[in-house]
């Protein structure tokens, strides 16, 4: 990790991005988590984001239906209701504990199909209070080689983009494959900080994550930050890791190649206005 850099919010704040290599055991992954977000929160950082998958990561593609939680804010308040969200639970307490906001990676929420669940995004304030849900929109599709996937076979798509207000500033909230469709996030302008949890494979990741994720904060003139799993996994899987921090600009300001770890910096509001001032492109825009 190195050393914190430096969104348009009241003040300056810093941001973290927690890289894991989780497996099947929710329990472990879970412990690391709370870990990792401590260790983030101990040096300052006020919004922390999970990984995709960072409760369970499993070459069976049904291990996720297994550990789906309702959504707590609509299954009903006590305590039977609590036993049926232990993830969600956790991310509140967490939140609580630390004083930190959380931007919870992605957990399986149930849908009416038994089969699919949705691969959500949780966000929890400083009081450990939820205050949004985004639904990944796009589902990954590969057959390359011997690697294939195929997500829409056990998630449902969402289909509402969303991108909330914060002390950090607006933050735009969007998953792994999502990052390939710029649409998207023109769709969510202005905002000043980027969140994108992701699982990218070993071969997509060498290829196209840097890249991707640098041209999203350059063409949107935002903070990006990428949390990703990073390392071999159970069962075989490769994932790419190198979560990172990128500037307004599109330099990276910390990146962590592999295994668990942070990635810190601090959201800078004079260099976000800097790069708006003196290249303007966000107000050149011309939509047809």
């Amino acid at each position: 990790m190195s050393p914190p850099a430096a969104c348009e919010g009241p003040v300056g704040s810093r941001i973290a991005a927690v890289q894991m290599v989780s497996g099947e055991d929710v329990a472990a992954n879970l412990e690391s988590a709370a870990r990792l977000v401590r260790f983030a929160a101990e040096r300052g950082a006020r919004l922390v984001l999970l990984p995709e998958y960072f409760a369970v990561l499993s070459s069976d593609e049904s291990a996720k239906l297994r550990i789906a939680e309702q959504d707590a804010a609509t299954a009903g308040a006590g305590a039977g209701a609590a036993r049926e969200a232990p993830i969600q639970r956790f991310l509140s307490t967490l939140a609580r504990d630390e004083a930190v906001w959380i931007v919870a990676g992605t957990i399986p929420l149930s849908t009416a199909d038994p089969g699919r669940v949705r691969n959500t995004c949780l966000v929890y304030n400083d009081r450990g209070q939820r205050v949004a849900r985004y639904d990944k929109i796009h589902l990954f599709n590969l057959s390359l080689g011997a690697e294939s996937f195929c997500e829409s076979r056990t998630i449902e798509p969402g289909s509402e983009p969303l991108a909330i207000d914060t002390p950090f500033g607006r933050v735009a909230l969007s998953v792994c494959y999502d990052l390939r469709f710029a649409e998207l996030y023109r769709r969510l302008l202005p905002f000043d900080l980027l969140c994108m949890p992701a699982a990218f494979t070993a071969t997509t990741g060498r290829a196209h994550w840097e890249v991707l994720l640098r041209a999203r904060a350059i063409e949107n003139q935002c903070y990006v930050l990428a949390a990703g799993q990073g390392g071999t996994h159970p069962g075989g899987r490769r994932t790419h890791g190198h979560s990172m921090v990128i500037d307004p600009w599109g330099e990276v300001l910390d990146v962590l190649p592999e295994g668990p770890g942070v990635v810190i910096a601090d959201l800078d509001p004079a260099r976000l206005q800097q790069v708006r001032r003196d290249l303007p492109a966000l107000a050149n825009r011309v939509l047809p």
